[in-house]
């Protein structure tokens, strides 16, 4: 009984191997036909991750800015809001590097 259950082991072990090398094999011949996805691809993927948070925090800003000068109050709504950007902002660009990274 226990060498089956070693014997088990190691063929669950080879075929999780096998399937892990089939898998990098995959990623390097579509590598090699997306020839276009270069080093201006990556400038751009980190141009589309700084603009997801960039964006996000500046409209969460002028928001905050914008709500402190019409009411007062003693919380400060433009930090608030900076924070609120700034987690919207980081959401955005994770589903943006999550939906690259699938593709490959």
């Amino acid at each position: 009984m226990a060498k089956e259950t070693h014997t088990n082991e190691r063929e669950d072990q080879a075929s999780r191997l096998v399937e892990k090398v089939g898998a990098q094999e995959d990623r390097k011949i579509r590598a090699r036909q997306e020839k276009d996805r270069g080093v201006w691809f990556g400038l751009g993927m980190f141009g589309l991750v700084g603009w997801s948070v960039a964006i996000p925090t500046v409209i969460g800003i002028a928001v905050g800015i914008w709500i402190d000068a019409k009411w007062a109050s003693s919380y400060s709504w433009t930090l608030m809001f900076l924070i609120i950007g700034v987690i919207v902002g980081c959401l955005n660009a994770w589903y943006w590097v999550r939906r690259e990274s699938r593709r490959d």
